[in-house]
């Protein structure tokens, strides 16, 4: 029966695969014309191919993708702030979030071969080890906000791959918001960590399934400034940490903020 069930296994990792490529291949060519328009205009294009992308992959593979809003979605530019378990996190954002936006993503993805030309025409690249890289990034995506375009940021920095249902938060999310008093939009992937975790095991450990997406209510940063920083990142954590303890069980550890 192992055997068997890792055969299955093996077959749907290789299904998904040739499917998600498939459609890569299908949706290149007029992602190479519309990056010719810019990287805000060709950006805010590519993306319709992208979630064309999204939409056929999902159901396809046996992962139904399900919103939820916890209040009425408003159409301002904002910082969504996504907790991050899945190597999925990336192609989720691009099915369901509200465009045009841009999500900050790491910069070694874009080496990767016919996909790292997407990604580098679709993402505001970040090299977290590069101090005058990091700022250009920071620089790019005030740019996008100011042009109406709303930034996905995972303010974890990295896949979570504890216990607990969040990582401790970096501050960059929070010193943009209050910079350019753009409220903040906290939003949960709740399950992509099932379907498919981010650690070892890799494609092997891709699997079916719930996908569910909650969007909580946005958290303004009117009249805060530079030293609320700590108060609105904890005001943050804690809203997204309790609202993922109401919809999965984690065990109880002390966590260090």
């Amino acid at each position: 029966m192992k055997l068997l069930l890792k055969l299955l296994r093996v077959i749907y990792v290789v299904y998904a695969a040739i499917i998600f490529l498939g459609i890569m291949f299908l949706i290149l060519p007029p992602i190479f014309l519309a990056s010719l328009l810019g990287k805000e205009k060709g950006g805010n294009i590519i993306f319709y191919f992208l979630r064309f992308w999204a939409h056929a992959w999902f159901p396809l593979v046996g992962m139904r993708v399900t919103k939820e809003h916890l209040c009425k979605e408003g159409n301002e530019p904002c910082i969504f702030v996504v907790n991050h378990r899945s190597y999925l996190d990336a192609a989720i954002a691009v099915k369901v979030m509200r465009l045009p936006f841009r999500p900050l993503g790491k910069v070694e993805m874009s080496k990767i071969p016919f996909f790292g030309f997407i990604y580098r025409n679709s993402v505001v690249p970040v090299d977290r080890s590069n101090a005058p890289a990091r700022a250009k990034s920071v620089r790019e995506m005030m740019s996008m906000l100011k042009a109406g375009i709303s930034v996905l940021m995972f303010p974890e920095g990295t896949t979570n791959e504890t216990e607990a249902p969040l990582r401790p938060f970096h501050n960059g999310a929070f010193r943009m918001a209050i910079e350019m008093q753009i409220p903040l939009k906290p939003v949960l992937y709740v399950d992509a960590g099932d379907r498919f975790p981010a650690g070892k095991g890799g494609l092997m450990r891709l699997n079916p399934g719930k996908c569910r997406v909650v969007y909580l209510p946005p958290i303004s940063v009117d009249g805060l400034t530079l030293d609320d920083i700590n108060t609105l990142k904890q005001r943050v954590y804690d809203v997204m940490d309790a609202e993922l303890r109401k919809r999965r069980k984690y065990p109880t550890l002390e966590v260090t903020r």
